[in-house]
């Protein structure tokens, strides 16, 4: 593996790892309203065609790194979106 390659993991680690206090503050508080419902709706529809980019160009750096971000940045477009349908439910009541 030359010096680009591990640039490139080096960057995919960082950028991915990024997500992760998001989402465990998420799951601690079950507070997602800070969290824009319009961002993360465009960005994880950005990081799905970045795989798909990846795996066009068997990139590996750019798999796995896509593949991670999409699955952690999911997870905090899915509480935003039930968190939402809860709150219309109230709304509702």
């Amino acid at each position: 593996m030359d010096d680009l390659a591990y640039l490139g993991y080096i960057a995919a680690f960082c950028t991915t790892y990024s997500f992760v206090p998001q989402v465990l503050h998420i799951l601690k508080t079950k507070d997602t309203r800070s969290i824009s419902l319009g961002m993360y709706s465009i960005f994880v529809t950005g990081v799905f065609f970045w795989l798909i980019y990846g795996i066009t160009l068997d990139e590996a750096p750019i798999i796995i790194a896509n593949l991670i971000t999409l699955i952690l940045s999911s997870m905090i477009l899915i509480l935003k979106v039930r968190d939402i349908m809860r709150a219309r439910q109230v709304d509702n009541v």
